[in-house]
């Protein structure tokens, strides 16, 4: 069984679900979902984002999203509905929320899982991303496997 760590912010979608369980074609797909909640020390890079994408309503409403601790409960929610939608497409799936030190996160669940790969679902994140320090970038370095970046869709 093929197994990759999946690292995600927002609930999977059915695209989403669609795109990741059929990266392998028929070979059987094991995942671990590694949620990361918004958190404050973010919010200056998703405000300029959305600037930098011309989404200039998402700037403003940054303003009402939780973070921190508050972030948690929709986190694991989104956490929860990801892992069913994953199970319902016929893959295994367990997962955890990020809630510190991403990237050594990361590492650990490569390394205890024997993952192939790691799958980085997230949206764009041009600032980051200019300056290497989005999470692909980051990881490539890191974990020793493959990482490949893929931009999540919206409904």
């Amino acid at each position: 069984m093929f197994t990759s760590v999946l690292m995600i912010e927002k609930p999977l979608v059915p695209t989403d679900v669609e795109l990741i369980t059929t990266l392998h074609g028929e070979d059987p797909v094991s995942f671990v979902v590694l949620m990361q909640p918004h958190g404050d020390q973010d919010r200056l890079l998703r405000a300029l984002d959305d600037v930098a994408l011309g989404e200039l309503d998402e700037a403003v409403r940054e303003v009402g999203r939780p973070e921190g601790e508050d972030a948690l409960p929709p986190a694991e929610r989104a956490l929860a509905h990801s892992l069913e939608a994953l199970r319902a497409a016929g893959g295994e799936a367990v997962g955890q929320i990020v809630e510190e030190h991403p990237l050594d996160l990361l590492k650990s669940v490569v390394e205890q899982t024997g993952a192939e790969e790691v799958i980085v679902l997230t949206a764009p994140h041009l600032v980051e991303e200019f300056f290497h320090r989005d999470w692909t970038s980051r990881a490539r370095h890191k974990v020793g496997v493959p990482v490949l970046k893929l931009y999540a869709h919206t409904e």
